[in-house]
């Protein structure tokens, strides 16, 4: 089979000064994209700024034959995620796909954590998806095309602790996905997130052993695919990390029926409730509905 190309395809990828956002660009890049390398520059923590990080990874796509351009502006505010768009469109004239990678940390146990720990979380991760997607988006339902994937994380699908700040960003971008994919779906914008483990600067102080298992470059080749114009799916999540990929599912259990049923009731038939087997993995809410509705009938 012929090798999967991005020929006259444009990237946004946020993040893209380092880690993971860079691995991403190297390989678009290497197979046809332009690429807008948005970065702000900033310490793990979110805080200061620099130019060097964005236009580093552009000048180095360039000096391997690739198409790039720099971008500084900050995710974190609606009018940061317009320009970074406008950056694709002034260099390109169009936008096809967006990556979403930007992140920072701020870890602190739950009954430490406070606003200046928790609002610039929220503000980069899941904000700034919805702030870079939302101008983009425009442009791919106008074009009748899009790519879009997210970068959540398994702290938020399976918790970890000192991240309550993280997760509840990392697992609204799940949500943002299934819900972009359900209202992309006729335009032919594809909508997927990715929950991935690698060793970057995020990550360099708690990888220990493991980190030369779990290079960067490993995530790479399923994003690729991911915003490919031939990828079949859409309001997926996958688990990617040093070779191995899987698919992250939020299924239903058949679970229990009884009208009117009282918290005896529940208590009584909490195995059943429980019980994984034979479950359903909805695509979207009509489809979970309709399961309530297959109940109701019996």
């Amino acid at each position: 089979m012929a090798d999967l190309g991005f020929d006259g395809k444009v990237a946004i990828i946020t993040g893209a000064g380092g880690g993971l956002g860079r691995q991403h660009a190297l390989l678009l890049a290497a197979r046809g994209a332009q690429i807008v390398v948005n970065d702000l520059g900033g310490g793990i923590d979110g805080t200061g700024g620099s130019e060097g990080p964005a236009h580093a990874t552009a000048k180095e796509l360039e000096a391997l034959g690739g198409v790039a351009v720099a971008d500084t502006n900050s995710v974190a505010t609606p009018e940061g995620g317009t320009a970074i768009v406008q950056t694709a469109l002034d260099a390109f004239g169009r936008v096809d796909i967006v990556i979403n990678n930007a992140g920072i940390l701020r870890d602190k146990a739950f009954h430490n954590m406070d606003a200046e720990l928790l609002d610039p979380v929220i503000d980069v991760h899941l904000k700034g998806a919805f702030n870079v997607t939302r101008p983009a988006w425009v442009k791919m339902r106008e074009q009748g095309y899009g790519r879009i994937v997210s970068t959540a994380s398994a702290a938020g699908v399976f918790g970890n602790f000192g991240q309550t700040n993280y997760g509840a960003a990392k697992m609204g971008l799940v949500g943002f996905t299934r819900v972009l994919a359900v209202e992309g779906a006729k335009y032919n914008i594809k909508a997927n997130a990715i929950a991935p483990l690698a060793h970057t600067r995020m990550t360099e102080d708690i990888m220990g052993p493991m980190a030369s298992k779990v290079a960067p470059e490993h995530v790479s080749p399923l994003v690729g695919w991911l915003v490919h114009e031939d990828c079949p799916v859409s309001g997926e999540l996958y688990s990617v990390a040093g070779g191995r990929i899987a698919r992250v599912f939020i299924a239903e259990s058949p679970g229990y029926y009884k009208p009117g049923h009282t918290m005896e009731d529940v208590r009584d038939n909490w195995d059943t409730i429980r019980d994984e087997e034979g479950y359903s993995v909805p695509a979207n809410l009509s489809e979970e509905t309709a399961l309530y509705f297959a109940a109701f009938k019996d």
